[in-house]
């Protein structure tokens, strides 16, 4: 029961810093950064009541909070690693703390690991709180989009707003309020609750994590992480992973799956990197909007994440994102409008400030881009508890609050009756009200949840009892999960041939990431922290893991059929042992990691975010040690992100490289796939790995969110985040993004571009100053809000007509598999636009997947709509494509010198 109780730890969406007591702790100091990283301990006061257009709100200081922890329970393990995890918990509850510290030694010593696990007898949380400042922001008033025509209409959502409105026509206000407000938290089974109304037949809705699994449950499934179904670069899997997840939430009654996250991989240190897939927005896009399909194709309703400007941890809840518009358009919020072209059923809006104004209540993202200009249709819940106001926040665009409470468990709520006063009071409009409550409805039947769906049959905080049936939803997923891992292995060094093995006489596998955690697969709450391979990140966007096939066992069976002699160290920090039985072996195995997670849980001194992006545990020494003694040494890296390696990655003794990621529960059986050729890799790296850590563009604000209070975040790179600022600053990374390596070879031939479609014209493309009349005129309109501002957008989804969105341009380009075996290769298009447009050197448009034998030739084909080749005009508000010739270039990486290349003229009919 003490294991139970603390896995229990930080259960939600999202943890938000400003709201919770977090444990205290030394500063520690960050590395790479002349910086410190402070943690951030606060509490949040919130009120509720009425407010006008102008959106001020109350923001609360981080202060000190005291726990008094009277824990007895202390179990030693051994260990290699040195991990602290710290998790934070709502206010007003239980202390659970797990900490774990660890010292490195001589080369003939173990390091361990004291664990603390929670106490029945551990006492409460005290918060002292301090009068807050305020502050007052006015966001561009953009009314709600009510009784709007749309420009394109989808005939799914079409139907499930006619059954929604007549199913709601009799509601009360109280009825459709409740549709709207979350239960609070630990109410009910899942992490996010609407309650059942029985006398409307209504059962209510189950609301649960997580991106690559379902959540605080068992008998589910540990898939690969989003950032590995990334490096795929395969359109199939990414659907098939989003299909098997669809069916394991549905499996367990979850009505609403808190996933997929597509937040941009902005900073290589993001804590959340994992969760979401890699550093470009149309990789992101494709990979969004394929798993969204194949959720919602298996009866979930997909809820993409965290909108918008989330991508770093550090200050979370205290900062701004502070983006300007074209990159806002371009970058940020590309990968949403391929959710709602998916027909998605909700978006979670972030705990950050948008320029400003806190993205849950920013009128301009989510009434102006998200419901006007994408024409979303579903409904917009907030991440939870990243809800600031009552009355501002329903009227900017904000239709359900979660969990539902102003603080964890206060019995409090900006909505439920306060939402029924102000609607009775005027202050929000009941057109407003009913626009909620239908969105909500709509996506239920949208999904066709509103028969036979299955019941709710586990409970995420009341593990054990009679709500907990153990229901077995994972069917036979471990063959697609073995399939993304394998796929999603990134070759990035191979010297003549050291890879695939064939038979090795003797193995030593050095490195704790290769063998078994001492304290189990789900031994740390949230999995927070790093003790032996490292399958996934942390924080809420993780799972239990049904089992956990390491490398050790895994690469163990196929050394009994190989016959080879296999031996193994794994205490990292003792280098003189690694060196010993590394060497005379003839390939000498070196595992090594970086974790990160969500900021609720610190682990050794990184709050979410990494502090550095070296390898943990002694990873660059470990790989030197080995390699000093060994002409044949081969590193295998788990990691949540880039790592850099310039310290070991030009030593003639390091035969061969793989990023293998964060593969889920058949690690290691995905990696002897590859080791040994019965998959060769295909995988491409969805980001860049730098030299050093100044070559990238952007990077981690460590500050201390007290200093200032609101921290901003400037994303002054604008267009040129990973691969566009490493070509727009001509700095050579060490693998930039797109690379991999195969066991086979592969030529290109020629590009070749035609243009398809009726030369539909209606909407004006003439020429860069030929605008889209819609877009044109998107303050002109009228239907907007009664009461708010003169008026709105003319009509909503213009940004998904066919005239902007329907193919226009084909490419296509020759594939020849030149080697001696079967294998994949990802034919990469880029654009180069004129000079003129203001763009990067190049930007990725589309991908494709082949499969060849040997001698085979197959063609890729890739589609270009105007939108795919315009630029966001901030002047007339408007996507138009630049005059000149533009660039096509195809090619194996976004680097690739031998890239086949042709250009065209999108702007001149």
């Amino acid at each position: 029961m003490v294991r139970v109780a603390a896995v229990l730890i930080g259960l939600i969406a999202g943890f938000s810093p400003i709201t919770q007591a977090i444990a205290p702790r030394q500063n520690d100091a960050v590395n790479d950064t002349s910086s410190s990283a402070n943690e951030d301990n606060s509490t949040s006061t919130a009120s509720g009541g009425n407010s006008t257009s102008t959106d001020t709100y109350t923001s609360v200081l981080p202060i000190n909070t005291t726990i008094a922890a009277n824990s007895t329970a202390s179990p030693t393990v051994t260990a290699n690693v040195t991990s602290t995890s710290i998790a934070a918990l709502p206010s007003n509850t239980t202390s659970i703390t797990t900490n774990s510290t660890s010292s490195a030694t001589s080369a003939s010593s173990t390091t361990s690991a004291n664990t603390t696990l929670p106490s029945s007898n551990s006492t409460s949380i005290t918060n002292i709180t301090t009068p807050p400042p305020s502050q007052t922001y006015i966001t561009p008033e953009v009314p709600a989009p009510l009784n709007v025509s749309y420009a394109r209409t989808s005939s799914a959502w079409n139907k499930a707003h006619s059954k929604a409105a007549a199913y709601l026509s009799d509601w009360t206000i109280e009825e459709k309020v409740q549709l709207t407000t979350g239960v609070g938290w630990q109410i009910g089974r899942c992490v996010g609750n609407i309650g059942a109304v029985p006398s409307r037949n209504f059962p209510g809705l189950c609301l649960q994590d997580s991106p690559l699994g379902v959540r605080l449950t068992d008998f589910n499934s540990a898939f690969p992480a989003g950032v590995n179904v990334a490096a795929t670069f395969d359109k199939d899997l990414m659907y098939a992973r989003g299909y098997a997840m669809g069916k394991e939430f549905r499996g367990k009654g979850v009505n609403v799956a808190l996933g997929p996250m597509t937040n941009m991989a902005r900073v290589a240190a993001g804590g959340r990197n994992f969760e979401g897939f890699g550093a470009d927005p149309y990789l992101s896009g494709w990979a969004t909007e394929l798993t969204i399909r194949g959720m919602q194709d298996a009866g979930v309703q997909a809820c993409v994440k965290h909108y918008v400007g989330n991508e770093q941890e550090r200050n979370r809840s205290t900062s701004s994102s502070d983006i300007d518009d074209r990159t806002m358009r371009e970058i940020y919020t590309h990968p949403f409008l391929r959710a709602v072209q998916a027909d998605v059923a909700s978006v979670m809006c972030s705990y950050n400030l948008v320029n400003g104004s806190w993205a849950c209540q920013n009128a301009e993202i989510l009434n102006g881009i998200l419901k006007t200009d994408f024409g979303f249709r579903g409904y917009v819940m907030s991440d939870w508890s990243a809800q600031h106001s009552g009355v501002v926040s329903a009227n900017n665009g904000l239709d359900m609050t979660m969990p539902g409470d102003i603080a964890f468990g206060d019995l409090r709520s900006y909505w439920g009756l306060n939402l029924t006063q102000a609607v009775n009071n005027g202050s929000v409009s009941e057109a407003r009200l009913d626009d909620m409550a239908q969105r909500v409805a709509a996506a239920w039947f949208l999904l066709g949840q509103d028969q036979g769906y299955p019941a709710v049959n586990f409970d995420s905080f009341r593990k054990g009892g009679s709500n907990d049936t153990h229901v077995d939803v994972r069917d036979d997923h471990y063959k697609v999960i073995q399939h993304i891992g394998a796929s999603s292995t990134v070759l990035l060094k191979n010297v003549n041939g050291a890879l695939p093995l064939y038979k090795p006489r003797s193995i030593a596998l050095i490195g704790s990431d290769l063998g078994p955690s001492t304290v189990g697969p789900n031994g740390f709450p949230d999995r927070g922290g790093d003790d032996g391979t490292l399958a996934m990140g942390w924080g809420s966007g993780t799972a239990e893991f049904p089992y956990l096939v390491d490398p050790l066992e895994a690469i163990s069976l196929q050394a009994r059929h190989d016959r080879t002699i296999l031996n193994w160290w794994f205490q990292d920090f003792d280098t003189e042992g690694a060196a010993t039985w590394a060497t005379g072996a003839e390939v000498a195995m070196v595992g090594i990691n970086a974790d990160s997670g969500e900021a609720y849980i610190t682990v050794d001194g990184n709050e979410g975010d990494r502090n550095n992006l070296t390898a943990w545990h002694n990873g660059d020494g470990l790989v030197q040690a080995v390699a000093a003694v060994n002409n044949n040494t081969i590193v295998i890296i788990h990691s949540t992100g880039p790592i850099l390696m310039e310290a070991w990655i030009d030593n003639p003794n390091i035969t061969a490289v793989i990023w293998a990621g964060v593969p889920g529960q058949e690690s290691g059986n995905a990696l002897v796939d590859v080791l040994y050729g019965s998959y060769n890799p295909s995988g491409r790296l969805p980001f860049t790995i730098a030299k050093q850590r100044l070559d990238y563009s952007a990077d981690i604000i460590y500050v201390n969110s007290a200093e200032p209070e609101f921290t901003s975040v400037e994303y002054t790179e604008g267009l040129n985040i990973d691969y566009r600022g490493f070509l727009s600053d001509n700095i050579t990374p060490r693998f930039e993004f797109g690379f991999g390596l195969s066991y086979t070879q592969f030529e290109f031939g020629g590009v070749n571009v035609w243009e398809i479609g009726d030369g539909d014209d209606s909407y004006g493309w003439k020429s860069k100053r030929s605008t889209h009349k819609g877009i044109a005129a998107r303050n002109n309109g009228s239907g907007g809000q009664s009461g708010n501002n003169t008026a709105s957008r003319a009509r909503a989804g213009q940004f998904l007509v066919d005239s902007l969105q329907k193919p226009r341009w084909t490419v296509s380009v020759d594939v020849t598999n030149v080697g001696d075996v079967n294998g994949c290769e990802i034919p990469q298009l880029y654009l180069a636009y004129p000079p003129a447009a203001g763009e990067p050197p190049k930007v990725l448009r589309d991908f494709a997947r082949l499969n060849l034998d040997p001698g085979e030739t197959k063609t890729a084909y890739f589609n270009l709509s105007r939108y795919d080749v315009s630029i966001w005009d901030v002047v007339t508000q408007a996507w138009v494509v630049p005059d000149g010739e533009f660039g096509l270039i195809v090619g194996r990486s976004s680097m690739d010198g031998k890239s086949s290349k042709g250009s065209f003229y999108p702007g001149t009919h």
